[in-house]
């Protein structure tokens, strides 16, 4: 659990006049799952672009592997399982067209995982992306960042537009069996009950900046009061303010 699958230092990101990333440091220890909480437009697509080499750092210093993301993108890239909130996919593929398309371009996926998780999302092979619902399109790329078995699975949002069944597959049996298996996840979320149940280490961002970040059960302990433990939404809102989920209507 000591070696360091990411390593950001001091990263500085500014759009214009807005300073999206404001001196982050953050490093994400082999064999744990971390979470990365925050409200919309805390930062957090913003540091995970850095993580994949889509951004190159203004100032500071990221490292995935050892590796610098952009200097070497296939060298990282290779090795990373990457779930988008966009879930970005061709509308006009088959399923199993999808499925047999991205298999040539990782060396190491595994056909009968594939399966497994095409049966576990409920998947139908012969359905046009197209047609799939948001949650069905989740799965689909989900099972794509899942199949070739990366060391380092980096989901943001996963839970954007998946019922609560499925919510539940991803936070609690595949994340979960990732990090058994030594291999790392990251996952962004503003939903922090899901984070709370499944999560080794929590790192809190807002307006680019990290307010605490250490191992959950040392967040939980620290801020216990008597008898009581307060969730991981209420420790968020004394640090921030405000809750990380946006209103029901939002």
């Amino acid at each position: 659990m000591s070696e360091s699958v990411i390593t950001v230092s001091e990263l500085t990101r500014r759009f214009g006049a807005k300073t999206a990333l404001a001196s982050v440091s953050l490093s994400v220890s082999r064999g744990a799952v971390y979470g990365l909480v925050g409200e919309n437009g805390a930062g957090k697509t913003t540091l995970i672009k850095h993580i994949l080499g889509l951004l190159r750092a203004q100032s500071g210093s990221v490292r995935v592997f050892g590796l610098d993301p952009v200097a070497d993108p296939v060298g990282v890239l290779s090795r990373i399982g990457y779930l988008s909130e966009e879930r970005d996919l061709p509308g006009w593929m088959r399923v199993d067209e999808l499925l047999r398309y991205s298999r040539a371009f990782y060396p190491k996926w595994d056909d009968a995982y594939a399966e497994e998780l095409l049966h576990a999302f409920a998947l139908d092979a012969s359905a046009m992306i197209g047609d799939l619902s948001k949650g069905e399109k989740a799965r689909v790329g989900l099972l794509i960042a899942l199949a070739y078995r990366p060391e380092l699975l980096v989901l943001d949002e996963p839970s954007t537009g998946l019922d609560p069944v499925v919510r539940r597959d991803i936070l609690d049996a595949i994340v979960r069996t990732i990090a058994d298996e030594g291999r790392t996840v990251l996952f962004s979320s503003h939903l922090l009950d899901e984070v709370e149940r499944v999560a080794d280490h929590v790192t809190m961002i807002s307006h680019g900046r990290i307010v605490l970040s250490a191992p959950l059960a040392a967040i939980r302990e620290s801020h216990r009061v008597g008898d009581r433990v307060p969730t991981l939404d209420e420790i968020f809102v004394a640090h921030v303010g405000m809750s990380a989920a946006p209103p029901p209507d939002a």
